[in-house]
């Protein structure tokens, strides 16, 4: 199954590496196939700060925590969506949140499921009737499944 991950999944990762999620994102490999878009890494890179902050790791310690987190993730750079798909996506999420059209967008494209924790966008997302989308509780039913069988 293709997951496409979200920037709050990844932090969620980094900031608590041993939870449900970066359990997920570190021993699933196996069962599920981790992508996102390239605008994921640049969100990190704005965020760096506020990271060190609350990890309180150093600069070093920060980078190979992120590397661990994202190291099953196959990053897609989001300019080789169509632009057609990206218009069409942007407009579906302009009552949402248009800043989450690349991974929306990904996760049509891959025909995916979007794993966020952002309760506004999953709310508005099964509000527009998507169904392409799945939080960390669920997935982690799915991989109890997966691991049982």
């Amino acid at each position: 199954m293709r997951i496409i991950v979200d920037t709050n999944i990844v932090f969620s990762a980094i900031l608590n590496s041993s939870s449900r999620i970066g359990k997920i994102l570190l021993n699933s490999k196996g069962h599920f196939q981790f992508y996102s878009c390239d605008y994921l890494r640049t969100e990190i890179q704005r965020h760096r700060s506020k990271l060190l902050k609350l990890t309180k790791l150093t600069e070093g310690n920060l980078t190979e925590l992120e590397g661990l987190v994202t190291h099953n993730i196959t990053f897609i750079d989001e300019r080789l969506l169509t632009q057609e798909l990206l218009m069409k996506t942007e407009m579906f999420l302009k009552s949402i949140d248009p800043n989450d059209t690349p991974f929306v967008a990904l996760t049509k494209h891959l025909d995916g499921r979007l794993w966020t924790g952002d309760m506004q966008l999953y709310n508005g997302l099964k509000l527009k009737r998507f169904k392409d989308i799945i939080l960390t509780a669920e997935l982690s039913l799915l991989l109890d499944d997966l691991e049982r069988n």
